[in-house]
């Protein structure tokens, strides 16, 4: 099975896991790879992109709850240019995280694809600028206002990924109503947003949930809470358990994009559960090449 999403004129195929990576333009990131160098960030978006990202997500902003928000002028101002850099050496697919009309404005006036709103459209006029540019969309299940962390054990009273489901219901109607139709739409169940560590397993775990939608999934699982709170660990140390969670949603609902922070590992790990599940995918004729069989010594001290 596959499925498609449209963005800025382009019809974008999602036949099986994919990949979007991640490139940082604040130094506030949780994960601690924030870069304030727009030549650093725009280089790591071309070397995602060659190493078989989709998508690459560009963030001025980070979604830490102890930072800030920014200023719509210092968030901008951190990504227009990042975005004309990568523009002048690649047309992948870009995607830029902010929940803010008049920085999405300037992003897709700037060459940007997809608006990643990990608001749940708090502002309605961001689905009127998403339309305007016909960008793609990426729709997140959060409760709240942004920068506001809030966790409740009972919250959802009839299943996390019941709940998740309706709010997807009603905010594509009014996608739809602004402009932007579904067929522009990934939908992001928001893990680790307004849910708690055990909600966010929940939520993977009744990921079937919504495959009713025939949308693209699009999961941010990448060092997030639920990781470090099974196997206690700090953001950089959760890869591991990411590529864990990646394999089991893509079991679930394979046309997921995953969004990444490694995405060259993350898609070694993806072509090699593809071809054990798939042996057709290898050749019966192939071979390790000579000069991958060893590892190359060390230098001399």
């Amino acid at each position: 099975m596959s499925r498609s999403f449209t963005a800025r004129g382009r019809t974008v195929v999602v036949d099986g896991p994919a990949l979007m990576g991640i490139v940082n333009a604040s130094p506030e990131s949780f994960s601690g790879d924030g870069s304030t160098s727009v030549e650093t960030q725009a280089a790591l978006a071309v070397r995602q992109f060659e190493a078989g990202a989709l998508l690459v997500d560009v963030g001025g902003q980070s979604a830490n709850t102890k930072t800030p928000e920014l200023a719509v002028e210092e968030e901008t101002a951190r990504l227009v240019p990042l975005i004309e850099a990568i523009r002048a050496r690649s047309d992948g697919l870009l995607s830029v995280d902010t929940y803010k009309p008049a920085v999405a404005d300037a992003c897709l006036r700037a060459g940007a694809d997809v608006i990643n709103d990990v608001s749940a459209l708090h502002d309605p006029g961001l689905a009127e600028v998403v339309a305007r540019w016909e960008a793609g969309f990426v729709l997140m299940h959060t409760v709240g206002p942004p920068k506001v962390k809030l966790l409740e054990a009972d919250w959802y009273a009839d299943g996390v990924a019941h709940d998740v489901a309706t709010f997807f219901d009603d905010k594509l109607a009014r996608l739809e109503r602004a402009g932007v139709p579904a067929q522009a739409v990934l939908l992001d169940p928001g893990v680790d947003f307004s849910k708690t560590p055990r909600q966010s397993v929940e939520l993977l775990h009744d990921l079937a949930a919504f495959e009713r939608f025939d949308r693209p999934l699009l999961l941010a699982l990448s060092r997030k809470d639920f990781v470090g709170a099974i196997v206690p660990t700090s953001p950089r140390e959760r890869d591991p358990g990411t590529l864990a969670a990646m394999a089991f949603a893509a079991r679930l609902v394979p046309e997921t994009v995953f969004r990444v922070h490694q995405v060259d590992e993350s898609r070694q790990f993806l072509d090699v559960l593809a071809a054990l599940g798939d042996p057709d995918r290898l050749e019966a004729g192939a071979r390790l090449a000579i000069d991958l069989r060893l590892e190359a010594a060390p230098p001399a001290e």
